[in-house]
């Protein structure tokens, strides 16, 4: 809103009755502050100043200030903050944290971008869509700017953290801070944080890591075995310890949204609308159940199917209507609605794909290796020129084009928050060595946010324990990705970092075989 300059139409002295108003209007805005806070931000005595301009696109602001530095601003009946007001009470607002590099664009008028934020430790703050925010850069408390959240925290973790996250109002060097005293942000140690949790949730980060059955890249995956010979182990009821030690209920629920989603897309047809909740879970969910599970709704968190369909509705994939009382209809199904979050790890693909072949009766009756392919089939995994050639495959080639035909995926868990999805492949630290002017070397590490790891806090370790300089900049050809940057060969002092003190997996970081060798200068 300040990125350009603003015109002031007038400059005056608040009156007393005012200011007795402003302070309500301030306790009500933020009551988080308290009667002795707000008469600290808004003292009797010194002389306040209240001033009308309009910004550069054309909007009615007003600003109060004291001592010439702008405190508060009103829009549209709404106070907001100043950043001077946020470095003397920096815990008003939720805050969320960005990188150094990313307040350059936010100053030049940009909002922020959810791929720009930084998750701690500790997990995102709880806001809801319109909330005011602050934002602080890493390793510094001091708020930067603020702006409105665009999203709740709950749809920010179902995106992925991508899209835009916050509309920004106002920001550290602006035109808004440059008519004040021009100070630099305060220096604010971030909060502690329980040592134990630190570390043990630093190193492991949750990572589920690859989802790499998607695409056959981890050494388990490639061995894709004859379904005839691992039924028993493929199958089984939904238990306690099962699907990585899941709850129950949450098992249940992940079941009931498969075969939800499942039935909607291949059994139930528009000409069947509108259709009786009863038959949609008899007729067809129950058969979409995957072999070996059975589904029991009454184990999941929504107990009933209504309560489930009215969640459903909620999500605007389908229209309920009730006919009677305790009878339920399906009268509209949006089919082109995206099916976020229904992610598939490669042995529930191998389970659908063999379940499916059965009902089917697509296996082969005289060598019970091969699977004769339907249309369904053909015209998932088959190349336009096999269409009319290809009429059989066998069970491992079958499932491997399966796979490889879908999207993949990873999946990172960090501390006290929902799991990120992210599509692509995960990539790992990357460590490298260039070569400078005069024959110097330096080593270069890319992607350490994608594990949650702070690039300036790993470049400060780096320099006390190297005794070298370390520079962090922009990542060449990644968007939104830092890169850090140490003085001479140091892959062995980063890996001691990365493997015995964050206990980061060896798979995830490559270059590590770059070090020196042990006695070589």
């Amino acid at each position: 809103m300040f990125a350009k300059a603003f015109r002031v139409k007038s400059n005056t002295a608040i009156k007393g009755s005012d200011r007795r108003k402003l302070r309500a209007d301030v306790t009500a805005a933020f009551p988080t502050l308290g009667t002795d806070r707000v008469s600290e931000l808004i003292p009797g005595k010194e002389e306040l100043n209240v001033l009308k301009l309009y910004a550069h696109k054309g909007d009615a602001v007003t600003v109060y200030t004291i001592g010439g530095n702008p405190i508060l601003f009103e829009l549209e009946k709404n106070l907001y903050p100043t950043v001077y007001t946020l470095w003397s009470y920096p815990d008003l607002l939720p805050a969320f944290t960005t990188w150094p590099l990313v307040l350059e664009k936010l100053v030049g008028g940009a909002d922020l971008m959810l791929p720009g934020v930084v998750v701690p430790p500790t997990g995102l703050p709880q806001v809801q869509q319109g909330d005011l925010c602050a934002i602080t850069l890493v390793g510094n408390r001091a708020p930067v700017a603020i702006g409105v959240a665009a999203m709740s925290t709950t749809q920010m973790l179902a995106s992925g953290l991508k899209g835009k996250g916050f509309s920004v109002l106002h920001t550290y060097q602006d035109h808004l801070w440059k008519s004040g005293d021009k100070s630099s942000p305060p220096a604010i140690a971030p909060l502690a944080v329980n040592p134990t949790d630190s570390n043990e949730e630093k190193v492991d980060l949750g990572l589920r890591g690859h989802l790499s059955s998607l695409t056959l890249e981890g050494e388990e995956d490639r061995k894709v075995h004859h379904p005839e010979a691992s039924e028993d182990t493929s199958s089984g009821a939904l238990s306690q310890d099962s699907q990585d030690g899941k709850p129950l209920q949450e098992q249940m629920d992940e079941l009931l949204h498969q075969c939800f989603l499942h039935a909607l897309k291949s059994r139930v047809k528009k000409a069947d609308l509108p259709l009786l909740a009863s038959t949609l879970l008899g007729s067809h969910m129950f058969s979409c159940c995957p072999e070996g599970q059975q589904l029991d709704i009454k184990k999941s968190s929504y107990k009933k199917l209504s309560k489930f369909l009215q969640h459903m509705q909620q999500e605007q994939i389908v229209q309920v209507k009730e006919l009677s009382k305790g009878v339920e209809s399906i009268v509209a199904v949006d089919w082109r609605h995206p099916r976020k979050g229904s992610t598939l790890e490669g042995s529930e693909v191998r389970r659908i794909v063999i379940d499916y072949a059965k009902r089917n009766s697509l296996v082969d009756a005289d060598n019970r290796n091969l699977v004769k392919l339907d249309p369904i089939l053909c015209d998932c995994i088959l190349e336009k020129n096999e269409q009319h050639s290809v009429m059989r495959l066998p069970w491992d080639c079958l499932l491997t084009r399966c796979l490889q035909n879908m999207q993949p995926a990873y999946q990172v868990t960090f501390p006290g928050q929902e799991p990120i999805l992210k599509k692509g492949k995960l990539s790992p630290i990357d460590i490298t060595l260039a070569q400078k002017a005069y024959n110097k070397k330096v080593t270069v590490v890319r992607n350490l946010e994608v594990y949650g790891l702070d690039p300036c806090s790993v470049a400060t370790t780096l320099q006390q324990r190297c005794q070298a300089s370390t520079i962090v900049s922009p990542a060449p050809g990644a968007k939104d990705s830092v890169q850090v940057q140490i003085q001479g060969n140091q892959i062995h002092h980063l890996g001691q970092l990365l493997l015995e003190e964050y206990r980061l997996p060896g798979k995830y970081i490559q270059g590590l075989e770059k070090a020196p060798k042990p006695g070589k200068k």
